[in-house]
């Protein structure tokens, strides 16, 4: 009897844009402080791509890397999956663009919108088509350019979002399943939360709906909140009895990075130590699907992660929605 597929995680990258925006710079733009910012949400500085840098363009950058970590050449992998919400284009998706930049020729691309919850979709997505047998060698990314969704004269919003892509290369393997768990949720009675209510087909493109910036994240930052702390905590703790682990038995703890306080709170609520959660937002910021895998990438490359340790993954999102995978690097 043939053993199971199980999706093998083969190695992961990341990349960002050259050009920081601090606390001291968005002072010049806005009525805000360092101390303002850094006590409230736990951000120093945040990347932000340069003109002529494309959504499609950090995906490229950080899928060749994961390509160089996973040692697996680039004609084997035989789906593209791109998780963002900030695509190059309404359509082709921005997979479809990335596709082209590697030179992957009639290689299956797509685009997966699920906001800041988008990776752990993502890696839903790709355990799901790699256990069916559809594919073996799937790019995974996590891409954002928010910068370009953002009004620049909000305060509430504007200091929060940055631009960055990570990725990662899933393969069918009998021998090794790194994907434990993966549990999902959404709720779209949320959705007037966090949102763009301008260019689709409820208000389409006109210029009344660029005067009044409908092109631009809106955000009620105080029920957004209130909201991701307990949806982050259940989806940690649903992915974890799913996997059939405890939570010593998990390495590090890597959430969603969108506020320093949300990521407190759910390592209290969850009897999680603070050192065993891993925090990049001071240097990042926001950058919606694309945290949690570049936040991966660099706990391996900095050592916090070694070879068969576990991890778990928790997102939350505009939708609402949120998810969360236990998984062995």
């Amino acid at each position: 009897m043939n053993k199971k597929i199980g999706a093998k995680i083969l190695g992961t990258g990341s990349y960002f844009p050259n050009k920081v925006l601090t606390n001291a710079d968005l002072e010049k733009i806005v009525e805000t402080s360092d101390e303002w910012i850094s006590t409230r949400t736990g951000i120093k500085e945040r990347r932000i791509a340069a003109n002529g840098e494309y959504t499609s363009d950090l995906a490229y950058k950080a899928s060749l890397e994961a390509i160089k970590a996973a040692n697996i050449k680039l004609e084997e992998i035989d789906l593209v999956l791109v998780a963002t919400i900030t695509p190059d284009m309404f359509f082709p998706s921005t997979a479809c663009f990335l596709q082209k930049k590697l030179g992957l020729n009639s290689v299956p691309a797509f685009d997966l919108s699920a906001a800041c919850s988008g990776f752990v979709y993502g890696v839903a997505t790709a355990k799901a088509f790699i256990e069916a047998g559809l594919y073996k060698n799937i790019l995974l990314v996590g891409a954002e350019e928010l910068s370009k969704i953002t009004d620049w004269t909000d305060r509430n919003t504007c200091i929060l979002f940055g631009d960055g892509a990570g990725a990662m290369i899933l393969s069918a393997s009998q021998q090794n399943n790194d994907i434990l768990s993966v549990f999902l949720g959404a709720d779209g009675s949320y959705a007037n939360l966090l949102f763009i209510p301008g260019g689709g087909s409820i208000n389409p493109a006109t210029a009344k709906t660029v005067d009044e910036k409908l092109h631009s994240m809106k955000m009620q930052g105080k029920e957004v909140f209130k909201a991701a702390i307990p949806k982050m905590v259940f989806a940690a703790q649903k992915a974890l009895e799913l996997s059939g682990r405890k939570l010593e038995d998990i390495k590090l703890f890597i959430p969603h990075q969108a506020n320093m306080r949300i990521i407190e709170a759910v390592a209290k609520k969850m009897n999680i130590p603070m050192e065993r959660v891993f925090v990049n937002i001071h240097k990042t910021g926001n950058i919606s699907s694309a945290t949690t895998i570049t936040a991966l990438d660099e706990a391996i490359k900095t050592g916090r992660l070694n070879k068969g340790d576990l991890v778990e993954l928790v997102a939350f999102g505009g939708g609402f929605t949120w998810g969360a995978t236990v998984v062995k690097v």
